[in-house]
């Protein structure tokens, strides 16, 4: 019996896959590659993190990378800068108007290549 090959079709994750090993590599930083790992499972194991949960863990003007997608539900009461592969309209709007800033990941890589003080929630 063959074995089926995990191979993603989506090109955005791919790039960011193949990004985020580069990024890795290049500036001796391990929390990149466990991001792509990360994304290298099936879709349906992505991580999905309510704002409840960002307003638990985060404090004030720290930087909260998902590797998944951002949902709405619960109240976010500190200014974060949270970067995922999606977020729900409601999810950027309360992070918005709690003067937050939602980002790609690929921007917070650029921003950040040597991912200082990211923390990953999932």
């Amino acid at each position: 019996m063959k074995s089926k090959k995990n191979t993603k079709t989506n090109p955005r994750i791919v790039g960011l896959i193949s990004l985020l090993k580069d990024t890795s590599r290049d500036n001796e930083v391990n929390i990149w590659r466990d991001i792509a790992t990360r994304l290298e499972s099936p879709s349906k194991n992505y991580a999905e993190v309510n704002l409840s949960k960002i307003n638990r863990y985060a404090a004030n003007g720290d930087i909260i990378i998902v590797p998944g997608k951002v949902l709405g539900s619960g109240m976010l009461e500190t200014s974060v800068r949270v970067a995922a592969l999606n977020f729900s309209e409601s999810a950027s709007c309360k992070i918005r108007s709690a003067d937050g800033e939602c980002m790609t990941i690929e921007q917070l890589i650029r921003d950040n290549p040597k991912g200082s003080k990211v923390r990953i929630l999932r």
